[in-house]
């Protein structure tokens, strides 16, 4: 792995002072910073060949779709997937949610039939089903979690019935940093016939994805979690499911054959890409990826794990702080709340301090429910982050700490 200062220089951003403090970063959770060469190849396409992909007999047009599809191909090979025709870019994790909720909603649920989830899912895993639900007059059923945010899986598996039709979980929590046993899950579910969607927001970035192995059925995950442009996201899903639904959206591309009688759509994966898609963020996407794998995805989650290893400890020697997500297996994400301090007084008082952190119920707020708490503030590494970073963190607590004493 590079040397930590070679890797930071690799970030613009990482550079900057706010509030004339060094920045220090940690809403990565929320989204990731890029480094030049992402930077870079989304200017390159945006200067030298900017061009609507697969229309145009020109050769702006020609290098647009070429760089295009060689983004599937990359996109296909760092989440080990089958074939190209099995990754259909989207908006994003909320964009690909909300398209499989749509299709294979329409195609596969009725009346009375189930959807299971678990309490720790973001809104974006949420509200898609419960949307779906109501259209079909079928039933949302929740995995609880124990005190520590692990899933109840024993409670898991007495929710799999004849009734349940799909399985959707998130990879790992965004707001307590829980890692789920996906494969465990989607075994479990399969052992039924039941497909499982597996939301990879969290997941994608913190380690080495493979839906082959995973079994996945569905894998969705955005571009901007994983270094890379705001807009683009992924939807994986496996040729059978992909083929037997119908398309989410119509509109330019995804057909074959238009007329005012009848329409016939384009094949796989071109069905579930309406319109113009967002190619410079696409093939951004891709640098990102080639990015993460000449970092070295297994170093990747070395470090991190270091890292939140680190706080963890400097975090827990501060009087008053409490940890919210108290098991081993989790990602680089911790979020604690300080005794008799409001959440926002301490992120602002930090912010302040130059140091970013997220504040509020992150999109999850069931999951703040079940602690009974109205949100956390939450701290979110990457690879990119120091220990040096981390003390500055546990400082700017005791400074929060000192002002409201």
């Amino acid at each position: 792995m590079k040397e930590i200062s070679d890797i930071r220089k690799d970030f613009p951003i990482l550079s900057r002072k706010v509030y004339d403090k060094p920045l220090v970063y940690f809403d990565n959770g929320a989204t990731t910073q890029k480094p030049r060469c992402v930077i870079d190849t989304v200017d390159e396409v945006l200067t030298t060949y900017n061009s609507n992909i697969h229309r145009g007999i020109h050769a702006l047009s020609d290098k647009a779709s070429e760089e295009y599809e060689k983004a599937r191909e990359e996109v296909r090979a760092f989440i080990n997937a089958g074939k190209t025709e099995e990754i259909v870019f989207t908006s994003g994790t909320t964009g690909s949610i909300n398209a499989v909720a749509f299709s294979f909603g329409e195609r596969y649920i009725g009346r009375d039939d189930e959807i299971i989830v678990s309490n720790l899912e973001h809104h974006a895993n949420i509200v898609p089903w419960q949307m779906m639900c109501e259209r079909k007059n079928a039933k949302l059923r929740v995995i609880p979690i124990n005190d520590n945010g692990e899933v109840l899986f024993d409670e898991y598996l007495k929710l799999l019935s004849k009734k349940t039709k799909l399985v959707a979980i998130t990879q790992a929590s965004n707001a307590l940093g829980t890692i789920l046993p996906v494969k465990e899950i989607i075994r479990a579910a399969h052992s039924m016939n039941i497909p499982v969607l597996v939301d990879g927001a969290q997941g994608i970035q913190h380690g080495i994805v493979d839906v082959s192995d995973l079994d996945a059925d569905f894998y969705v995950f955005s571009g901007h979690k994983i270094y890379g442009p705001t807009g683009i996201g992924v939807l994986y899903g496996k040729e059978k499911w992909l083929t037997e639904m119908p398309p989410y959206q119509g509109g330019g591309d995804m057909v074959e054959n238009v007329t005012f009688e009848k329409t016939t759509y384009n094949v796989l994966p071109f069905k579930f890409e309406a319109g113009t898609m967002n190619f410079p963020a696409a093939i951004g996407l891709a640098a990102a990826l080639r990015y993460v794998t000449l970092i070295g995805r297994e170093n990747i989650r070395e470090r991190e794990n270091e890292l939140l290893q680190y706080a963890t400890s400097r975090l827990l020697q501060i009087d008053g702080l409490k940890i919210y997500g108290n098991i081993e297996d989790k990602i680089s994400i911790i979020s604690f709340l300080l005794k008799d301090i409001h959440m926002y007084d301490t992120g602002m008082i930090l912010d302040k301090l130059g140091v970013a952190v997220r504040t509020g119920t992150h999109c999850a707020q069931p999951v703040m429910d079940r602690f009974g708490i109205s949100g956390t503030v939450r701290v979110s590494m990457c690879f990119y982050n120091t220990k040096e970073e981390i003390d500055v963190l546990a400082a700017g607590i005791e400074k929060v700490k000192s002002m409201f004493a």
